[in-house]
């Protein structure tokens, strides 16, 4: 009965708006859900019991005793940013859509909807203006300098405390620590993160290209580099040409990130012996760029990778260049389904199509994603008094709930969508004239603790494959764990972009041969002479002090 609780509310909802505004849709359509549901969930359940039944109906209704009035609701003001020109929760039911969100979670709540383009702007004169700061603030990306100096100023609630409540806050206490330590400040966490997934880097390959060589899938960096062999040198796609080259590779360099991992570098940073460092003062660092340098220089990636434009990402692969894949693996799941869609044959069996392996981890090791994008401050001058705080916790906890993400993610059942006979979401054909209702939605929600509600879209087996194996990765995943010092850090606030752009031009230089090893180590000195040493100073001051 997963969305029981909303249908609920969406049928009361529903016949509220009918007698106020004439909507002689709403009865009928109200019943079609419910019907709907039961006749899955009979299918699903047909051992359950009356007892059980029972059990259901009166937690149900102890529920709907204690349901606040809509006069009785706390008021929640939230800044949200719009990606829709204007139309975020908007159209004929965007209203009713709305009214479902404030009655599931009992709440009068008043959206803000700043586009993303000034959003900025307009947290920066809220900032400047606390009194009228909304309760809830949205911030895109990760954790900015301005952001540090108005938690340091104390802007907005210290949530250290308030997040570790499971029975208040079910979904959000379980938030990752790992990504939670990026939104802390002085010690303080000041935004709830909006979660993305964690284990999302990993290897892709053409596996009908593999089984022709005789190739299985890669465990160690010996395995890859193997691989990247015979992709390049043993005719993989058997046309008797020399025409493959074993990695995709642009001018993106965030697949040397990932690579390094492999070797036992950090993601960005490392703990060496109780002190943080950054990556290149790691011996495995080197020897994952000489590793690395080896790939080039025996022609298993483009030779002029480092100028092939990144919007020409992936289709080495999908033209048949390249064979491994290493990014993403939704990146490598797209390729794969790009050669269904479009029919292109296997190089083993020509009545089936190409695929794709998906590899989350080499030598048990893969980059973490920084585990969200964007995140929710509550406002200090707002959210004044515990029952705001309390209030405005409630409403993002609850945004997490599964009806919650079903609608924001998908709108309002028997509008936007039906549920088919195996509990799968089908949406209307003519969704892009009637999704405006729930648009925009989505940027209300933390996705915390999971990124995706279980009611979902029936799922293709290249797509289960992917989610089954990022999520296998979470646990291998490498963090950076000086990432609550360096936004704590002044002098990574205004020099820490140029410093890491020497770093990482110095790396793509030896890697095509323009300096070599001595050349390598001037660069890191040359940044740590320019202020890269006074950040690890005042990271690890941090770090010991905790």
């Amino acid at each position: 009965m997963k969305l029981q609780k909303l249908k609920r509310f969406a049928a009361t909802t529903l016949c509220a708006v009918m007698v106020v505004g004439s909507m002689s849709a709403c009865g009928s359509s109200s019943s079609t859900t419910d019907t709907q549901t039961s006749e899955t969930t009979e299918t699903q359940t047909e051992t359950q019991t009356a007892d059980t039944t029972a059990t259901d109906t009166a937690a149900a209704e102890t529920a709907e005793e204690t349901t606040l009035s809509p006069d009785e609701y706390p008021e929640v003001t939230f800044m949200a940013i719009d990606f829709n020109a204007g139309l975020s929760n908007s159209g004929d039911k965007g209203e009713e859509t709305l009214q479902l969100i404030k009655d599931y979670t009992q709440t009068n709540l008043q959206i803000q909807w700043v586009q993303n383009d000034v959003l900025e702007e307009k947290a920066t004169l809220a900032l400047a203006d606390p009194k009228t700061m909304p309760m809830i603030m949205t911030f895109g990306g990760s954790v900015t300098g301005t952001v540090v100096n108005a938690a340091k100023q104390g802007a907005f609630v210290d949530l250290t405390e308030y997040l570790k409540d499971s029975t208040k806050y079910p979904n959000l206490s379980q938030q990752n620590a790992d990504v939670a330590k990026s939104l802390t400040v002085d010690g303080k966490q000041i935004g709830v993160y909006r979660a993305r997934v964690i284990g999302r880097y990993g290897l892709s390959y053409r596996q009908d290209w593999a089984e022709k060589l005789g190739l299985d899938a890669p465990e160690t960096v010996d395995d890859v580099y193997n691989m990247l062999y015979a992709f390049t040198y043993d005719d993989p796609d058997g046309n008797g040409e020399d025409d493959t080259i074993g990695m995709e590779m642009t001018s993106y360099t965030g697949v040397f990130d990932i690579i390094q991992t492999w070797f036992g570098v950090g993601n960005g940073w490392a703990d060496v012996d109780g002190n943080l460092v950054p990556v290149f003062e790691q011996e495995e660092y080197l020897e994952a760029l000489n590793w690395i340098k080896k790939c080039y220089d025996d022609g298993l990636m483009p030779s002029d990778w480092a100028t092939r434009p990144t919007d020409s990402w992936s289709n080495g692969c999908k033209n048949g260049e390249n064979g491994v894949y290493i990014d993403v693996l939704d990146g490598g799941r797209r390729v794969w389904d790009y050669f269904v869609t479009n029919e292109v044959p296997s190089v083993v069996n020509p009545d089936e199509y190409a695929s794709m392996g998906l590899v989350g981890t080499i030598n048990g090791k893969t980059l973490a994603t920084s585990g969200y994008n964007g995140f929710f401050t509550l406002s200090a001058s707002t959210c004044d008094t515990p029952e705001k705080v309390d209030a405005a916790l409630s409403f993002l906890d609850k945004m997490n709930d599964e009806e919650m993400l079903v609608l924001a993610d998908n709108g309002v059942e028997g509008y936007n969508y039906t549920i088919d006979d195996n509990g799968y979401i089908v949406k209307v054909e003519d969704a892009d004239n009637v999704k405006a209702n729930y648009q925009g939605l989505n940027q209300l929600v933390a996705y915390i603790p999971s990124t995706e509600a279980e009611t979902t879209v029936e799922k293709t087996e290249r797509q289960i494959l992917e989610a089954q194996v990022k999520e296998d990765n979470e646990q291998y995943a490498v963090f950076n764990p000086a990432l609550p010092y360096l936004i704590n850090s002044e002098t990574y606030s205004s020099d820490g972009a140029n410093l890491e752009q020497i770093i990482t031009s110095a790396r793509t230089q030896y890697i095509c041969g323009e300096i070599d090893e001595a050349g390598l180590k001037e660069a890191w000195q040359s940044a740590l002479d320019q202020g890269y040493q006074k950040i690890i100073d005042e990271v690890n001051e941090q770090y010991h002090a905790q």
